[in-house]
């Protein structure tokens, strides 16, 4: 179910299918989207052995006697797919003992995963198979699995509208949850019919999918780091409201948002990391849950102040200069001279005080003398980085003025 842009026959897996012939593939999607019933199904169609393998609860003893089967098999004629369930967890040797026999026909991989490949699987693996995304089951391809559940059961759940529709939210795109619980609630009585609220008495609610320490935690501070900087503040709220639920860090949180505003605000509102910082203060020392509350108001004025990356820009321009001009001095006049010897070598020869002169600038050059004056920093023309480019356009004409 919910799979259609990998089973229609135009696509991927449904060319493969007329064909006749399945190439290794890489089956990435998120829990209960339906990778291990679709290698089962893919087996079953193209009359291959079925042999299914858990990375969780096997090692290499295990992979040895597997291709030893496969290969007696294949001399009798019968092809086989070798099903990996958590094909990441095996180690890079591990997944190098595969590559023999996925090139040599012995076996056809099929490999699921719920972490990015691209991180977790070798590069040699990953160049011998296809991979394949699978999408989380959406409300429709739920609704069907409901649907077909109670064809099974050979009766109805006893269930109003909003109920269904509540359940199918609980299960958050996970089929085998879905079924999960209609196998639980299969044995109630046909009335009441319950609501909502009768079927969270019912049942107990899922925690959101969310893993802290891969790729899950990466998309979703993403999502708030990027929606802040769209100045989309109530989607920010959303995206923190789902890694708070998810039991993410606060921390970590205000660590972020710490540094979101000093990249995309900067000077456009210096504000914005003295708010920031303030929130992380009060969630050290109201802690969970009333420190939540500072974090969303940190949110809502990052998400509504004007958006700069003008001093990060010009942090990232200094550092490339600085880097490829190597160990250039300063300009003499600029350094000081606390010996008779230094100041002998010109050492602070010609410096100008600036409060000295008039404008209280003196126009003086402090880049060194081998290098070209170079702006870095270019404010924009929003928020108080305005008012900063109006003093550096006022300087510059005093610079060019002193130069004449």
């Amino acid at each position: 179910m919910g799979q259609g842009h990998l089973l229609a026959p135009s696509a991927p897996l449904g060319r493969m299918l007329a064909a006749g012939r399945l190439a290794s593939i890489i089956l990435w999607g998120p829990p209960g989207c339906g990778k291990t019933t679709i290698a089962r199904l893919l087996a079953e169609r193209i009359a291959l052995h079925f042999e299914p393998l858990s990375a969780v609860f096997s090692g290499v003893a295990d992979l040895r006697k597997v291709f030893e089967a496969a290969t007696a098999r294949k001399l009798t004629g019968r092809s086989t797919l070798l099903f990996v369930d958590e094909i990441h967890r095996f180690n890079r040797a591990q997944q190098d003992g595969f590559l023999p026999y996925v090139e040599n026909g012995t076996v056809v991989l099929v490999g699921a995963t719920t972490e990015n490949p691209s991180f977790e699987l070798n590069g040699a693996l990953l160049s011998r198979s296809q991979v394949l995304v699978l999408h989380r089951l959406d409300d429709a391809a739920l609704d069907c699995l409901l649907v077909r559940a109670e064809q099974e059961l050979g009766h109805t759940l006893p269930l109003d509208d909003d109920a269904r529709a509540a359940m199918r939210a609980m299960a958050d795109g996970d089929g085998r949850y879905l079924l999960n619980l209609a196998e639980d609630l299969a044995s109630l009585p046909p009335s009441p019919i319950l609501d909502s609220a009768g079927l969270a008495e019912a049942v107990q609610r899922r925690a959101p999918a969310y893993d802290k320490d891969r790729e899950g935690h990466y998309n979703l501070i993403s999502a708030l780091h990027k929606s802040l900087r769209g100045s989309d503040t109530d989607a920010a709220l959303y995206w923190m409201a789902r890694m708070l639920e998810g039991g993410e860090d606060p921390l970590f949180i205000a660590r972020r948002l710490t540094r979101f505003a000093v990249e995309d605000i900067g000077l456009a509102d210096p504000q914005a990391v003295v708010q920031a910082v303030a929130a992380w203060d009060v969630f050290e020392r109201l802690g969970s849950p009333e420190g939540e509350l500072a974090l969303a108001q940190l949110v809502i004025y990052l998400g509504t102040a004007p958006k700069s990356n003008a001093a990060y820009m010009a942090y990232k321009a200094a550092r490339k200069a600085a880097k490829s001009t190597g160990s250039l001095m300063p300009p003499k006049h600029i350094l000081n001279a606390p010996t008779k010897m230094m100041k002998n070598l010109g050492y602070s020869q010609g410096y100008q005080y600036d409060h000295d002169d008039p404008d209280g600038f003196s126009g003086q050059n402090y880049f060194p003398d081998e290098m070209e004056r170079t702006r870095f920093y270019r404010p924009v023309e929003r928020g108080f980085e305005r008012e900063v480019r109006k003093r550096l356009e006022y300087w510059d004409r005093l610079r060019a003025k002193k130069a004449e």
